[in-house]
């Protein structure tokens, strides 16, 4: 009996330690890849539309090129155009994202919108563009249901059981040697907020964290074709 009883603190002692050690360090490394501390305290156009998140997170890269190259392959995003340069399986259902600038996707606007996903015959999410500061700032937003995934409009529709409201943007700084410091941040609110925090925590935020780094990956390696 005194074995298991010890295996069973055991047990105990490692779950509590793990979850310490992903809490106090991992996950705060996680939310802030890439970032320095002015850059993760810094305030950016759009975060007043989620004043009170209960997520978020800010991470960063250096590309090779100006903000206005940057600027031209963020603009062209969307399932329904360029693609979003990540993990084209899991994120634009198998469609390769561009590989090259497309100018009939270089216009963009506030208010337009711009698939999540593009499977053939599905009806897509969708972000909406909230903010817009041409080779500067691109804030994208979304809200849906958590579990069923499908947009709603909480001005002219009941909201879902359970719900995600959140931004994800893109800012463009110049850095040294012509090149350019892309921010990335993301904020968030959903309710109920205990069903929405433990999603984040278990799904959310580990899943934003594979993909915004590969994004970054990736236009990493596109936009360093057109550096010097």
């Amino acid at each position: 009996m005194a074995r298991h009883g010890s295996k069973g603190r055991l047990g105990v002692v490692l779950v509590v330690g793990v979850q310490a050690v992903y809490g106090l360090w991992l996950r705060p490394r996680m939310l802030t890849w890439g970032a320095t501390r002015e850059e993760v305290a810094a305030e950016y156009p759009g975060d007043e539309i989620i004043s009170v998140p209960t997520g978020g997170s800010t991470m960063a890269t250096t590309l090779p090129v100006s903000p206005e190259t940057v600027w031209r392959w963020l603009v062209q995003m969307g399932g329904d155009r360029g693609g979003w340069y990540s993990r084209d399986w899991l994120d634009n259902n198998g469609k390769p994202s561009a590989e090259r600038i497309v100018p009939e996707w270089q216009d963009l606007e506030v208010g337009q919108q711009l698939a999540r996903t593009s499977a053939p015959g599905q009806e897509p999410g969708v972000f909406t563009v909230a903010a817009l500061e041409p080779h500067r700032t691109l804030v994208l937003r979304s809200t849906y249901g958590l579990f069923t995934g499908r947009d709603f409009d909480p001005r002219s529709h009941p909201a879902p059981i359970a719900w995600v409201d959140g931004i994800w943007g893109f800012h463009l700084r110049p850095a040294r040697a012509g090149a350019t410091r892309l921010v990335a941040r993301s904020r968030s609110r959903g309710r109920p907020t205990l069903v929405s925090r433990w999603f984040a925590l278990l799904l959310g935020e580990p899943m934003h964290f594979a993909m915004q780094t590969r994004q970054f990956r990736n236009l990493r390696r596109r936009t360093a074709l057109h550096a010097g």
